[in-house]
């Protein structure tokens, strides 16, 4: 089977050249690289209060209530105070 190259080549058209302005806006953004690499640890990885981070840098750390950027904090603390179930009352399957 022969296999010819791929050309990732787009068009000159107005769709291109939106595309092409809105990336060279977008990737600035992105400070991640080489020196700054993402990772569970990086403080913009981590949930430390801020907006960004959402992770506590431990492996599935779904139980850890400081775990989520502070909007997702905010939510699951409101979300709680209307939850009628917790460690004293958890769900139950009812019998037959």
């Amino acid at each position: 089977m022969i296999q010819e190259p791929l050309n990732f080549e787009q068009p000159k058209n107005k769709l291109t050249e939106v595309a092409e302005m809105e990336r060279a806006k977008l990737l600035p953004k992105n400070d991640f690289n080489k020196k700054n690499e993402y990772s569970s640890v990086n403080k913009d990885a981590l949930a430390d209060g801020d907006e960004y981070g959402k992770g506590t840098g431990q492996f599935l750390d779904i139980f850890n209530e400081k775990a989520g950027a502070a909007q997702d904090i905010r939510e699951r603390k409101k979300e709680m105070a209307i939850n009628e179930y917790g460690p004293v009352k958890p769900y139950t399957t009812p019998t037959a």
